[in-house]
C-alpha cells in the first residue's frame, strides 16, 4: 500500500466513525480521537469481511462494504461508550 492508500484510509475511516458515531441514539461520552480510532479500525475490518464475502469490488459505489463498516463502527463506539460509561459511574459511587 502506498501513503496516498494510507492517507485515503486514515481520512475515510475517520468518516466511518464518525458516521457509526451519529447512527447510533442519543449523546456518546467518548472523545472524538476515540471515534476516528475506532472508524479507522472499523474500515480495515469491514473492507476485509467485504472482500471475504466477493461485495467489495463491486462497480460504482460499494454500498455493501460502507454499511459492513459503519455498522462495526457504530458497535465500536457503543462498546467504548459502554466501557467509559462503567468507569464513569463508579467513579461517581466512590467520590460520595
Amino acid at each position: 500500500m502506498e501513503i496516498s492508500g494510507i492517507f485515503s484510509a486514515l481520512i475515510i475511516g475517520a468518516i466511518i466513525g464518525i458516521l457509526g458515531r451519529l447512527a447510533l441514539p442519543g449523546r456518546q461520552h467518548i472523545a472524538l480521537w476515540l471515534t476516528i480510532i475506532i472508524g479507522i479500525v472499523a474500515a480495515f475490518i469491514g473492507a476485509a469481511i467485504a472482500h471475504g464475502f466477493g461485495v467489495a469490488d463491486t462497480k460504482g459505489v460499494d454500498w455493501i462494504e460502507w454499511l459492513i463498516q459503519i455498522g462495526l463502527a457504530a458497535v465500536g463506539v457503543s462498546f467504548a461508550d459502554r466501557s467509559s460509561g462503567s468507569r464513569r459511574g463508579s467513579r461517581r459511587l466512590s467520590r460520595r
